[in-house]
């Protein structure tokens, strides 16, 4: 039953970013509402279905991206890898966890998908790509991620409740 608060947090998730969100631009980059969400779930205590819901987020954006369905997976998997391995060795400082894997997610996804769309053919300049799109959408991200990772948290410790001892 834990498993299943996933499909209408993640199709809610999905249709605000691509409803909402991805209108909401700076130069040409826009935030990532989906990576950041499953970055502040991925870091919570006691959260053992990351996997599954980068998993199925990957999928839930694959149907409105226009990018190959592999790059969404790995960026997400990816993302989550690192925040789980962070959550382990940083579990005193879960704020700072939220800001270097949110950076370094954002840009993991950034330079993958340059590297597709290059490969793919387009003509797209490096620096052009970093300055124009994946610095503001850095920037973007991270002003998401404070109050994500809170709602976040919540929603882990009313999936995942605390035993109270008495």
């Amino acid at each position: 039953m834990r498993s299943l608060v996933a499909f209408p947090i993640l199709i809610l998730t999905v249709v605000l970013q691509s409803a909402i969100v991805s209108r909401i631009s700076l130069l040409a980059g826009f935030g990532d509402l989906v990576l950041v969400m499953l970055i502040a779930w991925a870091l919570q205590e006691g959260v053992v279905t990351g996997w599954h819901w980068a998993g199925l987020a990957a999928l839930l954006m694959a149907f409105v991206s226009g990018l190959p369905w592999f790059v969404t997976l790995v960026s997400y998997f990816v993302s989550v890898f690192m925040a789980q391995l962070l959550q382990r060795r940083i579990w005193q400082a879960p704020m700072l966890a939220m800001f270097l894997v949110t950076f370094l997610g954002t840009l993991f996804y950034h330079l993958l998908s340059y590297t597709v769309l290059r490969i793919s053919g387009l003509p797209i300049p490096f620096g052009e790509a970093m300055g124009t799109v994946t610095l503001p959408s850095l920037l973007l991200n991270l002003l998401l991620a404070l109050p994500l990772y809170w709602v976040m948290r919540d929603l882990a410790r009313w999936v995942y409740p605390v035993e109270e001892v008495e």
